[in-house]
C-alpha cells in the first residue's frame, strides 16, 4: 500500500488524557514527519499538528484510536502525492 502525506489535527479537552495520546502517537512513531503541540491555557486546551507518512490505513487507525478518547477531538487531511 502506498504511503501518503496526511496532517493529524488533535485537541486535547481534558488534559489527563494527555498521556494517552503520546502513548498513541509513540506506538506510531516510525510514520511521524514532526509535531507540533501547543497548550491553549485561555480556553484550557491543548492543540497538536501531526504531520505523517504512512498508509491510510494507519492514518485512519491513529485518528480513530485518538477520537475514541474521552475529551479529545482528532481529525485528518490526507495529501495525494
Amino acid at each position: 500500500m502506498d504511503n501518503r502525506i496526511a496532517v493529524l489535527s488533535i485537541i486535547i479537552y481534558d488534559r489527563e488524557e494527555a498521556g494517552r495520546v503520546n502513548d498513541i502517537l509513540h506506538e506510531y512513531g516510525k510514520y511521524i514527519i514532526g509535531r507540533m503541540g501547543l497548550p491553549y491555557e485561555k480556553k484550557n486546551v491543548s492543540v497538536i499538528c501531526v504531520m505523517l507518512d504512512a498508509p491510510t490505513a494507519v492514518t485512519s487507525a491513529i485518528s480513530g484510536k485518538l477520537g475514541m478518547l474521552e475529551g479529545v477531538s482528532a481529525k485528518t487531511n490526507t495529501a495525494k502525492i
